[in-house]
């Protein structure tokens, strides 16, 4: 995307930091963003209207939500928009699996992102 318009990224995570550190990891890669983050369900669906990204990083893990939700809702309202899941720990609850997004990222091993994001979207 050299060039080009920044790639329009949605973060939905429910930490602020984190979210912060998942933006620094594709600016400090080079990869042009404009970035929206969203801390959970509220906002999301506008999101998703408006910003129209073309790529969603979602936390697993999240209060009163998941990834898994705005994962199926971004597939429902942006179809092809690929889905990255970032999560801290591969251990959920009990019985609880990892959703299926198109990759997925520890939150400890951020400097893998970039390389995932450019295989995905070509940034």
């Amino acid at each position: 995307m050299t060039d080009a318009a920044p790639l329009r990224v949605l973060i939905v995570d429910d930490s602020r930091d984190d979210a912060e550190l998942t933006e620094l990891a594709l600016r400090d890669a080079g990869i042009p963003v404009e970035v929206r983050r969203e801390y959970g369900e509220s906002g999301l669906v506008d999101a998703l209207r408006e910003f129209q990204p073309q790529l969603l990083l979602s936390d697993v893990n999240i209060p009163g939500f998941s990834g898994a939700e705005a994962m199926h809702l971004t597939r429902a309202m942006r179809p092809g928009v690929p889905v990255v899941f970032l999560t801290g720990s591969a251990i959920g609850a009990p019985g609880e699996e990892l959703p299926e997004g198109d990759a997925l990222v520890f939150k400890d091993e951020l400097e893998l992102l970039p390389d995932v994001v450019r295989r995905l979207v070509g940034a």
